[in-house]
């Protein structure tokens, strides 16, 4: 539709000064468009009370209480926010689906002289251009899948790829969580399903399909976010460069990397629990042992043979296409220097070079 009308479609995002969602803070915090601000016009706990009136009493007065709390709260933020705009500012507006909430506070900044717009169809407009984008657009790139067991390094090994001027898609880093039991990461929430899927497409929407994308071999869930499908068929079924650390640099890198534990026995344990059922309670024992005596070394290396490594073999050998003929890389330095060598090797397409072995 004519910006004129008020009304415009996501093809016009580009061309506003500010993007202003105006849903309660619960409904921006799951997921919003990349870039946007919020001004509520009703609070989480107003929503709430507006819909109970909607569904308990009428929808009559509902809105009767509705408007009246979003002309309010539209006033406050005109008040603290924007009368410094100058006239030629231009603001996209939006709510859950480009009805009464976002239609407010477009009549309101239009009266005022801004060329105002509502974006049409609101959230649930962008969300299905999400989803529908996530579906097609992985399969334009061409991925080199980083493997190798836990302690690898990979992602420090993506990352210092990426700072070499390839283009990377870290999605623990999205995720904000290293992939495995372990990989809680301390203070750091995972962010919702639907905000990952927004920063995905953000990411893969920037990348060039004349150039390879390195990425991680990943499970289909890291932590409690699911990749989507079309991104991990298209991962799974290319090629593949392992990474093959000898144990004791694996060990050192992971007591480095996972400095937090040793920091937080007693959360080390509340993580080890979860393995309860995949390994034996006599097992599980002696690695609670480990902990509470501060045996590092022993820990790591025993879950890592008898947790880690057979799940990694087990889990890359089904469902990695490329794992059956892999280009390796091999090193027995994950130390920071040793990774960006690495990267460089992987980025260059170096042949697989002996690593020096303990006598």
């Amino acid at each position: 539709m004519s910006p004129r009308s008020g009304i415009v479609g996501l093809a016009e995002l580009e061309s506003f000064d500010t993007v202003i969602d105006v849903r309660s803070p619960a409904e921006f915090a799951e997921d919003h468009l990349p870039g946007a601000i919020n001004c509520a016009v009703l609070d989480d706990a107003q929503r709430a009370r507006v819909g109970t009136l909607y569904k308990q009493v009428s929808p009559f007065e509902a809105k009767k209480i509705g408007a009246a709390l979003i002309a309010e709260n539209i006033g406050r933020h005109l008040q603290r926010h924007f009368l410094d705009r100058a006239k030629s500012w231009r603001p996209l507006i939006y709510c859950w689906r480009g009805g009464m909430r976002s239609g407010a506070m477009t009549t309101v900044f239009r009266s005022v002289g801004w060329n105002a717009c509502q974006l049409e169809g609101g959230y649930k407009t962008y969300r299905r251009a999400v989803v529908e984008r996530l579906e097609s657009l992985p399969g334009a790139y061409s991925y080199r899948v980083l493997c190798g067991p836990t302690g690898s390094a990979k992602t420090r090994c993506l990352n210092a790829i990426g700072e070499l001027g390839e283009q990377t898609l870290d999605l623990e880093g999205l995720a904000c969580h290293k992939g495995s039991v372990l990989g809680v990461l301390p203070g750091t929430p995972q962010p919702s399903q639907k905000w990952f899927e927004t920063c995905l497409l953000r990411r893969l929407a920037a990348f060039d399909p004349a150039r390879p994308v390195y990425v991680e071999a990943e499970s289909r869930k890291v932590g409690n976010l699911q990749v989507p499908e079309a991104l991990i068929k298209a991962i799974r079924a290319s090629r593949c460069l392992e990474i093959e650390a000898t144990l004791p640099a694996r060990v050192a890198f992971l007591l480095g990397d996972y400095h937090y534990f040793p920091a937080d026995p007693a959360w080390l344990k509340t993580r080890l629990a979860a393995l309860h059922g995949l390994q034996s309670n006599e097992t599980l024992a002696r690695w609670n042992a480990y902990v509470e005596a501060g045996q590092w070394p022993e820990l790591v290396t025993e879950l890592l043979g008898e947790h880690y490594d057979p799940l990694y073999h087990r889990s890359q050998g089904a469902n990695y296409a490329g794992f059956g003929a892999p280009e390796r890389f091999t090193t027995d330095d994950l130390s920071p220097a040793g990774i960006v060598a690495l990267a460089r090797r992987i980025v260059s397409g170096e042949p697989l070079r002996p690593v020096s072995r303990p006598a």
